[in-house]
């Protein structure tokens, strides 16, 4: 593939991430915050939405590789899902002064099933582009790179459009009418100018037989396991961020620079991980980054108010292994779908991203969910001064509980079994039938 089409392909990933980070940092914090809501409804509420999407998501994914429209069976569902995005982003974004947890909930819903129409033909779609494991990764390092992008504008915007750091309504507006506009926009673009994936299916396997041959790919289940316990380690901080620099640092105006100086970070990390993975392999690499990242949230233990220069260097270190973080468990992804395309005859990239995806969703639901509720009951208040243990708690689950995590997905990732000699000979397979 040419570079032009890798990077048209990575497009729609720039408006699907300036609504991410909102959804999963501003919007709760803004929802408690400035409107009031209670705060351990809304962490409740979040995780609910993301437990419906235990059903929705396998459900999406099933349909999209089964339904096949002239126009294609992944441009066709990501499509169909960007109107259904437009509409929940914009009710969740621009609540009025005066939202229920009902309206949170019914809302964040919708959201929640045109975001998954969306994302999983698109993953799907990058994952069937190509079977070379090398450019698997420059395809899944775009569109990675663009998602870390996407996030710097979901930062800045709000702070233009506002002129403040705290989140507010005029910030949110702004991401609302970004998302609403940039997403139809790159996703005609892409539709366009990058085809649809040639299919490597020679039959159609059931349901109850499919699910069969994935809870015994080994691989598959391992990568995924590993894949949530990392995202939940990294879903705790990103929760938290905001109310870290702000209550603990006592650094409100910092919250903008600091990520900001984060996801650069991430950005520059892309391409060195990319470069470090052609001679050790994706999977070893991925480890590396992660035993870097360890001693690094272990001083986030050792602050106290206003070390907010101390902090910045942790936002470079952790920012720089986030490339690693975001890259290369996605190109992994692709590789181990060809495990059972090899093995069912049937190429099901719609299914085994909607399990990921769900382990996305479920990790960071359970950051919110965790972290909001038991802050709640150590005392803490955002809008008050807090009390050492509520500080202490809000210390432990931002850099002391990833660690353990990031340390149980080393343990499971250290010696994968896929490696890009396997690939080859998995690829040998497929296209040969």
């Amino acid at each position: 593939m040419r570079w032009s089409q890798i990077f048209i392909y990575g497009l729609p990933a720039v408006p699907i991430s300036v609504l991410t980070l909102p959804f999963f940092i501003f919007v709760p914090t803004y929802y408690t915050k400035a409107l009031g809501l209670d705060l351990a409804l809304v962490g409740i509420v979040l995780s609910a939405i993301r437990l419906f999407d235990a059903v929705n998501d396998p459900m999406i994914g099933w349909m999209s590789d089964r339904i096949r429209p002239s126009f294609g069976r992944r441009r066709s569902w990501f499509l169909a899902g960007v109107p259904l995005t437009i509409l929940g982003t914009w009710m969740i974004f621009v609540p009025g002064d005066t939202p229920s947890i009902f309206y949170l909930s019914m809302w964040g819903l919708l959201l929640s099933i045109g975001w998954s129409m969306v994302q999983l033909p698109y993953a799907a779609w990058g994952a069937e582009l190509s079977g070379d494991y090398q450019m698997r990764s420059r395809l899944s390092g775009m569109r990675e790179g663009l998602v870390v992008f996407g996030t710097l504008i979901a930062i800045t915007l709000p702070i233009l459009a506002s002129g403040s750091q705290d989140m507010d309504a005029s910030g949110l507006l702004a991401l609302a009418v970004f998302v609403c506009l940039g997403l139809p926009l790159a996703a005609a673009l892409t539709v366009w100018r990058v085809p649809e994936p040639k299919e490597h299916t020679r039959q159609s396997v059931g349901i109850v037989e499919g699910l069969r041959f994935l809870r015994k790919n080994t691989v598959f289940m391992r990568l995924l396991l590993s894949f949530f316990v990392n995202g939940l380690a990294n879903g705790l901080p990103a929760t938290l961020f905001l109310l870290f620099v702000g209550n603990f640092l006592n650094a409100s105006s910092a919250q903008g620079p600091l990520l900001i100086l984060y996801f650069l970070c991430g950005i520059a990390g892309v391409p060195i991980w990319l470069k470090i993975s052609k001679r050790m392999g994706k999977h070893r690499t991925w480890c590396i980054a992660m035993i870097l990242a360890l001693p690094v949230f272990l001083l986030v233990l050792l602050l106290g108010d206003g070390d907010v220069w101390w902090f910045a260097i942790i936002c470079v270190l952790t920012g720089l292994t986030l490339g690693a973080d975001l890259t290369l468990p996605a190109s992994i992804q692709a590789d181990v779908i060809d495990i059972d395309t090899a093995a069912t005859g049937e190429q099901r990239s719609g299914l085994y991203f909607a399990f990921w995806g769900l382990a996305t969703k479920a990790s960071l639901a359970l950051g919110v969910g965790l972290a909001f509720p038991l802050l709640s009951w150590a005392g803490f208040d955002a809008q008050t001064d807090n009390t050492s243990s509520a500080l202490l708690t809000l210390a432990l689950l931002y850099g002391g509980l990833p660690v353990l995590l990031k340390a149980l997905a080393i343990g499971l990732m250290w010696n994968f079994p896929l490696d890009e000699a396997r690939q080859i000979e998995l690829r040998r397979k497929i296209e040969a039938k």
